[in-house]
């Protein structure tokens, strides 16, 4: 299939550029599996389509304070630098802009010196290795001096940054939010496991490979970069347990759905596990752990469009986004939500 494929129309003022005023008040389309009709719902709806013994599985990730705006020591010229991946102490994967401007050796002073860092070298999709230096805890450091890596498209400053968190986030290393997961409050999340569907937590840091565009025509040729994931022993357990009793996995997010499915792919089973993925879900893809999908209107010519095109079918996909132009949707990062069942 081709890179052109898995565009469509999207009107500007359609894209988000703020939360919705309560976490599950945002709008739902739901687009089924088995006929070719969509439902337009409040997100809360979510409770009238999941059924007891269901497991709906969320990416537990926190997203760090990713974005560092700073200055060439020497130059004092004005520096970008976004965290992507630690690799070890005090060495981070990054992008760097203005990337011409930031070969090796390059220092960057960051809030009045509180952090510096060097550049090491080039990576091989244009990316930088920096090593910080700093006094005290990087991550009390990285709080101070860091921002929350909203996506370019998002021009509104985030007044807060909590809202760019899910309620459930519990281990730091992210570059960008789990989206799906912004829209479920503890309300809701409470009123999903009373009536029975179990929560479970799986952990995919969002890296360069999510929001990485698609630069080749042929889009079997597109090679995704690597993030990191981990599946524990009793998020393994409840999965497996969940569908030998016939019950649907329904993940939040296509994070939730590369981590699943990567191990998945690699041992034939969830099984506990940790390490890195590259898997590229695109249509023609047979989906072997999730049975359903929640998750936010994609960017055009996105992996994220391929992928819920592989689940629910690129016609079908396409169609459902357009009607959500029509019908005024708010699209990506901060917008509403899709449940593809």
């Amino acid at each position: 299939m081709n890179l052109s494929d898995f565009d469509y129309d999207l009107p500007e003022e359609l894209i988000a550029q703020d939360p919705c005023g309560l976490r599950d008040r945002s709008r739902l389309m739901v687009v089924p599996l088995d006929r070719d009709e969509f439902e337009h719902r409040c997100f809360r709806d979510l409770l009238k389509y999941l059924r007891p013994g269901d497991n709906l599985v969320v990416n537990d990730t926190k997203v760090i304070p990713a974005r560092l705006l700073g200055e060439k020591k020497v130059t004092g010229a004005k520096m970008e630098v976004l965290l992507l991946k630690k690799l070890e102490k005090d060495r981070w994967e990054a992008l760097v802009r203005p990337g011409k401007r930031a070969p090796a050796g390059t220092e960057i002073t960051f809030n009045h010196g509180l952090l510096e860092g060097r550049i090491l070298e080039d990576t091989a999709y244009g990316g930088r290795i920096v090593e910080f230096y700093y006094n005290g805890s990087f991550d009390e450091v990285l709080d101070r001096v860091g921002l929350m890596p909203v996506p370019p498209y998002i021009k509104k400053p985030l007044s807060d940054r909590h809202r760019y968190q899910t309620v459930y986030a519990r281990e730091a290393g992210s570059a960008a939010a789990p989206t799906a997961g912004l829209h479920f409050s503890p309300e809701l999340l409470s009123s999903i496991r009373a009536m029975g569907v179990t929560i479970t937590p799986v952990l995919l840091h969002v890296g360069l490979g999510t929001f990485r565009p698609v630069e080749v025509q042929d889009i079997s040729l597109h090679h995704m970069h690597a993030e990191n994931y981990e599946i524990s022993g009793e998020s393994a357990a409840a999965i497996n347990l969940t569908k030998q009793q016939g019950g649907r996995v329904i993940a939040v997010g296509t994070t939730t759905t590369r981590c699943l499915e990567s191990v998945a792919q690699e041992y034939g089973q969830i099984r506990p596990c940790s390490g890195w993925t590259e898997i590229f879900i695109y249509p023609g893809y047979r989906f072997q752990v999730i049975d359903g999908l929640v998750t936010n209107f994609h960017l055009p010519k996105s992996t994220l469009l391929m992928m819920v095109s592989a689940l629910a079918g690129r016609d079908r996909i396409l169609s459902a986004y357009e009607e959500a132009v029509r019908q005024k949707y708010r699209f990506f990062s901060f917008g509403d939500a899709m449940l593809i069942v």
